[in-house]
This record gives structure tokens, C-alpha cells and sequence, in this order.
């Protein structure tokens, strides 16, 4: 990872530490989270009993499915597998639930928390097939790992 990447992950964990975790808060570091990386969108779900639900996104434009249910889509799989997934093109997955219509490509990571247990979802997209590289999975990765205690 580059240096101004790190940069960015380091301000976000500063910024995550110094403002909480509220929902006007977390709406800031999706948006960092989208900035860092030039995304599309990027949303964060929290996982509750029975649903996905989103918490915050990078923009106002709420996205088609804001919650549903913890075996669909892309989330549920990574549910599953606990395990992040990155889809080339979302028009040739049939688990990929339409956040927008100009999406092609997205990544879900999972946030896991102190306990090894999944609290939540780290996705962004692209409006590119194949846009995500090695480089997004590790950034997203520390990102998640930063924000993992505003979900339990």
C-alpha cells in the first residue's frame, strides 16, 4: 500500500476515535471510505438478528435494498464464508442484489469484531467492470477493522 493510502487509513482511525460512532459520523467515514479510493459508493451494513441493515452510505441516494434478509446477496454469502468477496461484473452473479443500476463492480468485506464475530458489512462499487485490485481488499480491510467497534 502506498503512502498516501496509509495516510488515509490513519486519518479515518483518528477521525473514527475522535467523533464516535454516530450516524452522522459513520455517514462521514463512508464517505471518507469512498474518497480514499475514488468508489462509486460505499455502504456500511450492520447485521442483526434476522437482516442486513444499512447504517450509513456515501451519499444521500439510499440504496434499492437498505435492508433485507441475511441469506441474500453478496453480504449473505460473505455471511456465510466470512470471507470478503470481489465481483468483476454484478450482471453475471445471480447473488448480487441491484444497489444501482450503474454498478458493475463491487466488493463486500466483513466486519469482524474483538470476539471473531461478524457485525457487519464493508461494500463498495464501481460503475467499472473489474475495478477492484488487491490494494482495495487490504484497504477495506483495515477500514473495516477500524469501524468493527461502532457495530457491536
Amino acid at each position: 500500500m502506498d503512502a498516501a493510502t496509509i495516510k488515509k487509513l490513519q486519518d479515518l482511525g483518528a477521525f473514527v476515535l475522535a467523533s464516535g460512532c454516530k450516524p452522522k459520523q459513520m455517514k462521514s467515514v463512508a464517505e471518507m471510505i469512498r474518497a480514499a479510493r475514488d468508489y462509486r459508493w460505499v455502504g456500511i451494513y450492520k447485521v442483526t438478528q434476522k437482516e442486513f441493515v444499512i447504517m450509513a452510505a456515501s451519499d444521500d441516494e439510499p440504496p434499492a435494498y437498505p435492508r433485507f434478509p441475511l441469506t441474500q446477496g453478496l453480504c449473505g454469502a460473505v455471511l456465510e464464508t466470512k470471507k470478503a468477496i470481489v465481483v468483476g461484473d454484478v450482471r453475471k452473479d445471480t447473488r448480487y442484489l441491484p444497489t444501482f443500476h450503474t454498478t458493475r463492480s463491487e466488493i463486500i468485506i466483513p466486519i469482524v469484531n474483538e470476539h471473531k464475530q461478524v457485525v457487519g458489512m464493508l461494500d463498495a462499487e464501481s460503475e467499472k467492470t473489474n475495478a477492484f485490485r488487491d490494494v482495495d481488499g487490504q484497504f477495506l480491510e483495515r477500514a473495516a477493522g477500524l469501524i468493527a467497534h461502532c457495530l457491536s
